[in-house]
Formats: structure tokens, C-alpha cells, sequence
């Protein structure tokens, strides 16, 4: 097992995204707008001193693996565990790919991506996010996007695919599964490693990425915390 996915999102910041990444000392984070993501080199140690100056008074931010005390002047608001993934199938996936999956890019898709992860809540995403990686999406005839998945996270040859939803009037079509198995496809063909990260609780999005071929491989947790 690669090391990095161990603190995937540190390992990320400082290297195949560090042009993303604000922070010094052991902290850094997505610059505002990417992705609330924060990351410590030390998540026995969180170096909040050098992150303070890079959050807003009530921003909330995601960290994972950090399971210390909250430090005076942060509030913690959910803390959950959470189940990294990684692709471990000898194939690549089966499903036939969306004939009409259209690349997503900022700015011209970012208000519909936002708008469909607020009403999905696939996890921390914001109005650059797409910026990160490959993103694709499907829309119906009002040009309206009603499924979509992407690739945000990369450390290294580990590949995160993330913002996976669909819109509640076009589930049970298999569309977001579909442009999960493209994005794979993708980062298999340039030796890459799939992963992604699931609440335990989801058991619907789990089972399905079990299927697809991904296998737990670290169980982490993730706290939302904000600055004030």
C-alpha cells in the first residue's frame, strides 16, 4: 500500500497540487474556491499557527485523519468516520461509457456544478473544484447538469475520484456510476491509481464501489471545523 494515502491530502498539497495549495510551516490547504481542504504534516502535531492566516472567521473546512483536541479558537461541527478506497480490480470496469458525457470546466459549468453538489452533498466541493482534475457531467434537453464525477485530489500516481451525484430525477440510470467507469478507464491508462474516499454509513455508494472494485484501505475519520 502506497504510504501517501495515509495523509493522501498533505502528500497532495505539497506535491502534484502544491499550485493549488496556500499554507505554511506543517499546514496547508485548497486555495479558496478549489476545495475546503485542509491538510497537516503532522496530524499528532496540527500546526493551526500556520493555517489560522489562510481561513476565514467561520469557513468551514474539511480535515481528515486528525483525531487531537480542538484547539482554542477552532469549533469542531461533524465529526464522522470515513473509509478510503482504492482500486484493486484486475479489469477495467465493464460499463459502457455515457455517449453524451461532456467535459466539465470552469467557469462556464461551475454554477451547475455547485448548485447540483449542494442539492446531492457529495462532499466538500466548491466553484473551482473542477479545476483539479477531469470532470464530467451529463445534461438534460434545458441544458440543466444531472449527473456528474471528477477527479480531485492527486498525490503521486494515487488519483482521487470525487464529486460523484446525480440529480434525485435521473437516479437508477447508472449515469454516475458510468462516468466513474470513464474517469477509471482514464487513469488506468496513464498508470495511475484510483481511489476515493466514503462515509461507512453511505451502505449504498459503498456497495457499489465494492463492485466496481475498490477495497477499503484505510479507515480514517473526518472532522468539519471552522476558524472563530
Amino acid at each position: 500500500m502506497d504510504p501517501a494515502l495515509d495523509n493522501v491530502f498533505w502528500h497532495a498539497l505539497v506535491g502534484s497540487h502544491a499550485q493549488f495549495a496556500v499554507g505554511s510551516g506543517g499546514a496547508r490547504r485548497y486555495a479558496p474556491g478549489l476545495s475546503p481542504i485542509i491538510a497537516f504534516e503532522d496530524v499528532e502535531r496540527p500546526d493551526f499557527a500556520s493555517l489560522a492566516p489562510h481561513c476565514e472567521v467561520g469557513e468551514k473546512l474539511y480535515c481528515s485523519g486528525w483525531f487531537g483536541a480542538v484547539p482554542a479558537g477552532w469549533q469542531l461541527h461533524v465529526e464522522a468516520p470515513m473509509d478510503r478506497m482504492v482500486w484493486g480490480a484486475d479489469v477495467e470496469p465493464p460499463d459502457a461509457p455515457v455517449d453524451d458525457a461532456l467535459p466539465l470546466q470552469a467557469p462556464r459549468d461551475a454554477d451547475a456544478t455547485v448548485e447540483l453538489a449542494e442539492l446531492t452533498k457529495p462532499g466538500p466541493f466548491g466553484p473551482r473544484t473542477i479545476e483539479l482534475g477531469d470532470y464530467l457531467g451529463c445534461f438534460d434537453a434545458e441544458r440543466r447538469l444531472v449527473a456528474m464525477a471528477g477527479e480531485r485530489v492527486q498525490a503521486g500516481l494515487l488519483r482521487e475520484i470525487s464529486g460523484v451525484c446525480t440529480h434525485p430525477e435521473f437516479q437508477g440510470r447508472g449515469l454516475a456510476r458510468r462516468l466513474m467507469a470513464m474517469l477509471i478507464r482514464r487513469q488506468l491508462q496513464r498508470g495511475e491509481t484510483p481511489f476515493l474516499n466514503v462515509l461507512p454509513s453511505n451502505a449504498g455508494a459503498h456497495a457499489l464501489y465494492r463492485r466496481m472494485g475498490f477495497r477499503v484501505r484505510v479507515e480514517t475519520n473526518v472532522r468539519i471545523i471552522s476558524r472563530g
